[in-house]
């Protein structure tokens, strides 16, 4: 294995969304992450594998092992427990107790290895009066208080996918959190529980916005800020075919620049930073870069400071020359798979491959992860911990 976190040991009770993004993550910069599904039916062996996708298009379980265990089984558990043993990590998403209740609690996992980190990611976290209450990202970005920014004026918010909640404020932060507690681990050699929730991490999103409000420098009511859409030089605008352009024109030299290159007579126009002449702005910008097709314009601001740039597809973007000089994509057996980041020059990150959804032989993980864990005493002097010296191959 490579990448800056070869060596460190990952189970993962499988579960949708922020966990297993969370757990590519880590994969993709070299820990051996080990996911647990439950047993297949007859009915749907793909569907408790996958989720439901085909290897080749389960791109957030890439670099990532499966072991089917059934977790209401005595001997289920104990196979956990005894790949806790070697592991660094444990990372369940299920609501507050069930862990618990299935015999995999943190009393129960620190107990067989006092130096593991045992990460618990959820929508509101593991207390509070909505901690046991379902959700989704939507719910998790309008509780925070962020959904209410992300609307025009006088219209409803628009949900922002589910880029916010679950992958943003939820498997990023988590992993982050995960390396965080891991790297404290390897100093006291005492793990502990991490309570990583998507409406924590969606709030610490808001950490500017919410300095700029106490300035009074962001208004409340959605649509009317510089960056929501209220700013006619911060929005999207169609092109004569049809096609948009995404003018982020912000500072005045950028601005100059922006308008200098439309091709029209300006010196009529409000002044940028006349919020009374916004809409009438908004018209002019409008109408001029009706005039054209995506594609010219993106050769009139190539290589300028304007800020402009056209809005492209998923297939565009992995087609853009700068992107593909960067590898930002790869394709995978046909598959578009964002490249692992950020980007280190001595350990890189792995590169995309197809998942490999067949489970492994727990007994043959169990073996080599034990064989390799060497004990870490904590500051009791108990020596049930471990640090794995070198990494396992998957």
């Amino acid at each position: 294995m490579s990448g800056p976190l070869a060596g460190v040991r990952v189970v993962a009770l499988a579960g949708m969304g922020p966990v297993p993004f969370a757990c590519m993550l880590l994969a993709d910069m070299g820990a051996h992450v080990v996911r647990v599904t439950r047993p297949a039916n007859r009915v749907s062996r793909a569907l408790s594998q996958t989720d439901g996708l085909r290897e080749e298009h389960d791109l957030a379980n890439r670099g990532v092992d499966t072991v089917t265990l059934d977790l209401k089984a005595p001997e289920g558990v104990e196979s956990v427990l005894r790949l806790v043993e070697a592991a660094d990590v444990l990372v369940e998403g299920y609501r507050p107790g069930v862990a618990e209740r299935c015999g995999l609690g943190p009393e129960t996992v620190l107990g067989r290895n006092p130096a593991v980190v045992y990460a618990r990611l959820t929508g509101y976290g593991q207390s509070g009066p909505l901690s046991k209450t379902a959700g989704h990202d939507i719910n998790y970005v309008a509780q925070s208080g962020a959904l209410h920014a992300m609307a025009r004026v006088g219209e409803a918010p628009r949900p922002p996918i589910n880029l916010l909640g679950d992958y943003a404020g939820g498997g990023t932060l988590a992993a982050f959190g995960i390396v965080c507690a891991v790297l404290e681990a390897r100093t006291s050699g005492r793990g502990q529980v991490l309570d990583a929730a998507m409406i924590d991490g969606v709030a610490l999103l808001t950490a500017k916005l919410q300095g700029l409000r106490a300035a009074g420098l962001y208004d409340d009511v959605p649509g009317t800020n510089y960056l929501d859409s209220g700013a006619p030089f911060y929005d999207t605008y169609s092109c004569k075919d049809g096609g948009y352009l995404a003018v982020g024109a912000l500072e005045p030299d950028f601005y100059r620049e922006f308008v200098s290159r439309l091709g029209v007579d300006v010196g009529d126009w409000p002044d940028q930073d006349d919020r009374s002449g916004w809409p009438r702005l908004r018209e002019l910008i409008a109408a001029s870069i009706a005039t054209r097709t995506r594609a010219e314009w993106a050769e009139v601001y190539a290589g300028t400071d304007a800020c402009v740039t056209p809005v492209l597809s998923f297939d565009e973007a992995a087609e853009d020359p700068h992107n593909a000089h960067r590898r930002v994509f790869q394709r995978v057996e046909g598959v578009l798979h964002p490249s692992p980041a950020p980007r280190l020059s001595r350990t890189p990150g792995r590169r995309p491959a197809t998942p490999n959804s067949q489970p492994e032989d727990v007994r043959r993980l169990i073996e080599s992860w034990n064989s390799r864990a060497a004990p870490v005493a904590d500051s009791a002097g108990d020596h049930r911990g471990h640090a794995p010296a070198t990494a396992s191959s998957s």
